[in-house]
């Protein structure tokens, strides 16, 4: 018998059991919501990097709720951002013969052992929001990375015309980071702005982006502009131009964070870019069951794009990010229930 796990009930209790628990597999601690009756519906694993972000816990909750409603259940694997760690829970999810899995890599390489497990298995596996390199993956969910460069770019262009600017990224080992760069490089080719500072944020620890923000103000670099990897990263460095930097730095994030929202209507964050994870992850369940199911890739969707991931052209959905600012706040973000109106003007 199957053994099924975690209902969209238990999210956050389980989220905050999982992070407290990190460098264990979920074997040694096992939890079952499943009725006395034998589950005969699809059963899907789902491992994710890590739910200490508002991102992340926003997309597990709408991925496990779309898959109940279509009569799936998930087993969900938090690697605590470790990727030994999700390498095992990946073999773990192996054994428990799940008929799907979604995967969130912590890095774009090191789980490779797992995924060689799962496909030996005839284990379909889709990557999701990241790409995971070197390995056969069925197919790729995303938003696209390259377009969101391109709109921090082209955004910022429009907000300052001064021209030497910072980017303090995320993690070198987000493949997602080297696409960004690809669009803000097409976004600058044509302009006059110089990079005058890159730093990458390993392991999106966010206090190494903190500390190389006071590092660069207090040497007395002030850049005109600086793009951040996320939200979480424009907030480190937000938190460092408030305390040394007398004038106001234009600065942007990514994934429309509440946080960030709320930075952007008191003025401290110029924009971010909007992704939207809601609709990506109901797709990602949609499209989990029906490879659970047996259903071919490509009959999934009617346009698919291919991504080589350097083992092969994986097949590739790729929705529209939005650049969001004060202006559009209202009719991007609070219209569509993203945030609500006094979560953001608080």
């Amino acid at each position: 018998m199957k053994k099924i796990y975690l209902s969209a009930l238990f999210t956050v209790i389980v989220s905050i059991f999982f992070v407290s628990c990190k460098g264990k597999t979920q074997q040694g601690n096992e939890k079952s919501f499943s009725t006395e009756n034998e589950f005969s519906g699809p059963v899907i694993g789902f491992s994710i990097d890590t739910l200490a972000l508002e991102r992340w816990q926003r997309d597990l909750d709408t991925f496990m709720s779309t898959a109940a409603n279509l009569g799936a259940e998930v087993i969900v694997q938090n690697s605590g951002n470790d990727s030994a760690e999700q390498n095992r829970q990946l073999l773990y999810l192996a054994s428990q013969n799940v008929d799907c899995v979604v995967v969130l890599p912590a890095e774009s390489k090191p789980i490779k052992e797992g995924l060689e497990r799962l496909k030996n298995q005839n284990i379909p596996v889709i990557s999701y929001d990241r790409l995971i390199l070197d390995a056969d993956v069925s197919l790729y969910m995303t938003i696209d990375s390259e377009k969101v460069g391109y709109l921090m770019g082209s955004k910022m262009r429009a907000i300052t015309p001064q021209t030497s600017w910072a980017l303090i990224l995320g993690s070198p080992d987000d493949y997602n980071m080297e696409m960004i760069g690809q669009g803000l490089w097409n976004a600058l080719k044509s302009s006059e702005v110089v990079i005058c500072d890159t730093f990458y944020t390993l392991g999106w620890n966010y206090d190494l982006s903190r500390q190389h923000a006071f590092d660069l103000i207090t040497s007395g670099i002030i850049p005109d502009a600086i793009i951040c990897g996320n939200d979480a990263v424009c907030e480190s460095v937000i938190g460092v131009l408030d305390s040394h930097v007398k004038k106001h730095i234009p600065i942007c994030g990514q994934d429309a964070d509440i946080v960030a929202c709320q930075n952007i209507v008191k003025g401290k964050q110029d924009f971010t870019i909007y992704k939207p994870i809601t609709r990506l992850a109901e797709l990602t369940a949609e499209y989990a069951v029906k490879l659970a199911k047996g259903t071919p890739v490509e009959s999934l969707v009617s346009e698919v794009s291919y991504m080589d991931n350097h083992f092969k052209k994986v097949p590739c959905v790729k929705l529209e990010p939005i650049v969001v600012d004060k202006n559009n706040m209202d009719s991007v973000i609070i219209d569509s229930g993203f945030h609500t109106y006094n979560e953001v003007y608080e």
